[in-house]
């Protein structure tokens, strides 16, 4: 795993993701996206549901991506991740790369974090995800 990155998760594309055209739905990366980031958070030590029966609920506030190139049927990807944070938010710098090491999809996602349901400033994710910010 490269430096940059503090997670990564390979997944296989399967047959109800691709469109007619025989290539990834867009909306699919959005899925392996969250995907790697539930993964990362249990291999953090704290499942989402762990989080929430704690009474922290991460949630999506903004994602920015860019498709660089599609994946078919039967393709495997490796699903990186790092981890920063702008104040209360939590960024994740999430790429997708095929198995030639070609970058698929680029994004960037904000998470906040919510105590009991209001906006908090995120010491417990902080605390929980030390070892992994950047």
């Amino acid at each position: 795993m490269s430096e940059e990155y503090v997670y990564e998760l390979p997944i296989k594309v399967r047959d109800y993701e691709v469109d007619a055209e025989g290539i990834v739905n867009n909306a699919n990366y959005l899925h392996y996206l969250e995907v790697t980031r539930h993964e990362f958070c249990e291999h953090a030590g704290f499942s989402f549901r762990e989080m929430h029966a704690r009474g922290l609920d991460p949630v999506c506030t903004h994602i920015d991506i860019r498709y660089v190139r599609p994946l078919g049927l039967g393709d495997s990807m490796v699903s990186k991740l790092s981890l920063s944070r702008r104040g209360p938010v939590f960024v994740f710098r999430q790429d997708i790369f095929n198995m030639a090491g070609e970058p698929v999809v680029k994004a960037v996602v904000d998470i906040a974090s919510f105590r009991n349901g209001r906006l908090s400033r995120g010491e417990e994710l902080a605390e929980i995800f030390k070892d992994y910010l950047k």
